[in-house]
């Protein structure tokens, strides 16, 4: 049978938990020496981790055994997301978070709410959450929580302990979508954890090329293939 409805009888989230721990970790040393570390290491640390996401996702995008239907779930996906404009939703919802805040509450809130937007609303987070639920597979949510910590070290020495505070936020939505994706039985079937990943290796591989600042993809745009590369093996 295509799908499989047996729920694993221990849902994993390790993978939030490193998440977590790193987010907190890069805080506390964003608070204490990030103001000292050279801008030019923080540039070559998150170069280092941009060539690993792309390895990780031409990997993972390589393991797919139906490539032409990968690409046609995120073509479709691609003219989907660009249609409502999930990117530039995205966008403006931080935008008006942090307009609505800065008022009321000096850097705390506004690190709070920038810290959480941005561990929370990458590719990564889904395509990770699957990952670690279904399979008990943590390693793109490890990778993550690398590029988090990092991103957390610079964040806390400009916004102070706001940043620390997101970590609450990873640990509630990235471990509660973790846990769902575990209970629909449906996401253990073979031919659909093949299209998820492989639809998620070309995903993160566009998350490389931003942090390398090769060309900008607008891969908030592309989440929509990944729902799509879900379904497909289900309908075909």
């Amino acid at each position: 049978m295509l799908c499989n409805h047996n729920i694993p009888e221990e849902a994993s989230v390790i993978g939030t938990i490193v998440n977590t721990a790193t987010v907190l970790g890069g805080s506390v040393l964003g608070l204490a020496i990030g103001r000292r570390i050279p801008e030019n290491l923080k540039t070559l640390l998150m170069q280092t981790l941009g060539l690993t996401v792309l390895v990780i996702g031409v990997k993972m995008a390589l393991t797919g055994t139906t490539p032409l239907a990968t690409l046609a779930c995120l073509l479709i996906g691609a003219v989907i997301g660009e249609m409502l404009k999930i990117e530039d939703w995205l966008d403006r919802l931080g935008e008006r978070l942090k307009r609505r805040f800065a008022g009321e509450s000096s850097r705390f809130v506004d690190g709070f709410v920038s810290a959480t937007l941005l561990f929370l609303t990458g590719a990564m987070t889904i395509i990770g959450s699957i990952q670690d639920g279904v399979s008990h597979d943590p390693s793109t949510l490890y990778l993550k929580a690398m590029l988090d910590g990092i991103a957390s070290i610079t964040m806390a020495s400009v916004y102070g302990v706001g940043v620390a505070f997101s970590a609450g936020m990873v640990l509630i939505v990235q471990g509660g979508l973790t846990l769902l994706a575990a209970s629909l039985g449906f996401l253990q079937a073979p031919a659909v954890l093949s299209s998820i990943t492989a639809a998620g290796g070309v995903v993160i591989v566009a998350i490389g090329f931003n942090l390398l600042e090769f060309k900008r993809v607008r891969v908030g745009n592309l989440v929509p293939g990944i729902l799509l590369a879900i379904l497909c093996p289900l309908v075909f």
